[in-house]
């Protein structure tokens, strides 16, 4: 009796698969000797990235945590690379006579203020800042009053930034309001022409203290020529430059304000190399015992004096007819006086005279200059 075909299908189908479960060990042992082979590998890339040959690669969290990205891919302000190239764009130079003239503006303002508004007014200097003129402008708290400023000798403008704050206070002591009750704002409508002239006159007298201030090192005098409410209309500089900017703090018992003043780097141009000078005591760098050691070298200073006894004028037709033997007239005579000239500066005057085998001039008066006159 032979056995039905399916079963003969059957037993040839397992003999295939124990041969070929059989042969599945060399399999097997290749696998391991892969694996073997991986953990080497890895094993010495680890090694070889303590040692430096193979730097270690970032993950897209340590990726988006140094470009500035939060973990949706919203931005988080500036951060990471963006904040130092940012940083790095505008290097501000630290300018030491420029806290000097602050402070003494600080302190001209306290007086001022008292007179102008009669109350006891204190004026402090919160602190002095170095920004781009555009993130100024973006940081104003609204409502404000922004005064363009001009330095006249400088050709250059300024701003002076009022906030809410101080400009309703500023109106209700000038208008006679009571002390002990805080200034009433009334928020959503624009500034009246009364506020805005008592706000003028206020920047008047600030304008005024901040030229005295600069006055020790160089002559400026600050004119207000128009006040703004919206910073768009107030741009006196380009939205990259650099600006330094003072911040006051007006405090008139229960009421009070800040004030901001905001100069740029290319209005203090003129005076750059005066306001990098160190400030010593009330000698605004001025060091004596140089003064001391230049003035001794000046005196030592060799100089050669002329001694001029007249002078005419002639025609350039008689000059070129001049030959050997002609004569030039002057009007001197032995008693006339001589000038001694250094150069083209008269010094002295004096009287021709001889002094044993020598030709002498005695002086009698110094010459003084324009600027001793003065």
């Amino acid at each position: 009796m032979t056995p039905p075909e399916d079963d003969i299908d059957q037993d040839a189908l397992a003999a295939e698969w124990e041969q070929s479960a059989g042969g599945g060990d060399g399999d097997d042992a290749e696998q391991d000797d892969l694996a073997i082979e991986w953990d080497s590998a890895t094993s010495g890339g680890k090694e070889a990235s303590n040692d430096g040959t193979n730097a270690r690669v970032l993950n897209q969290d340590e990726i988006d945590s140094l470009l500035g990205f939060e973990e949706d891919g919203e931005r988080v302000g500036e951060g990471g690379i963006e904040a130092m190239l940012n940083s790095a764009l505008v290097s501000y130079e630290r300018l030491p006579m420029l806290e000097v003239v602050f402070d003494r503006m600080v302190r001209l303002l306290s007086t001022s203020l008292r007179n102008f508004t009669s109350d006891n007014v204190e004026v402090s200097l919160d602190n002095i800042t170095s920004l781009r003129f555009s993130e100024y402008l973006n940081s104003i708290p609204l409502p404000a009053m922004l005064g363009v400023i001009k330095a006249q000798e400088w050709d250059n403008y300024g701003l002076i930034t009022v906030d809410s704050s101080l400009i309703y206070s500023i109106v209700d002591v000038l208008l006679g309001g009571r002390r002990g009750t805080a200034a009433m704002r009334v928020e959503g409508r624009p500034y009246t022409t009364i506020e805005r002239n008592l706000v003028e006159r206020l920047l008047e007298v600030m304008l005024g203290d901040l030229s005295a201030a600069f006055e020790p090192i160089s002559q400026v005098t600050f004119q207000f020529e128009r006040l703004e409410t919206n910073p768009r209309f107030a741009a006196i500089s380009r939205p990259s430059n650099a600006a330094v900017v003072a911040r006051l703090r007006v405090d008139m018992e229960d009421r009070g304000g800040r004030v901001e003043l905001l100069i740029p780097y290319a209005t203090l141009e003129p005076i750059r190399d005066l306001l990098l000078q160190m400030f010593m005591g009330e000698k605004f760098g001025r060091d004596s015992i140089w003064e001391g050691h230049l003035a001794d070298e000046l005196r030592q200073t060799e100089m050669e004096l002329v001694a001029v006894m007249s002078e005419t004028s002639s025609r350039l037709k008689d000059i070129f007819e001049l030959r050997v033997g002609s004569r030039l007239m002057f009007n001197a005579a032995p008693d006339s006086q001589v000038t001694m000239r250094c150069g083209s500066v008269p010094l002295f005057t004096g009287k021709m005279g001889r002094k044993a085998d020598r030709i002498a001039i005695q002086i009698d008066e110094q010459i003084k200059s324009r600027r001793q006159r003065g």
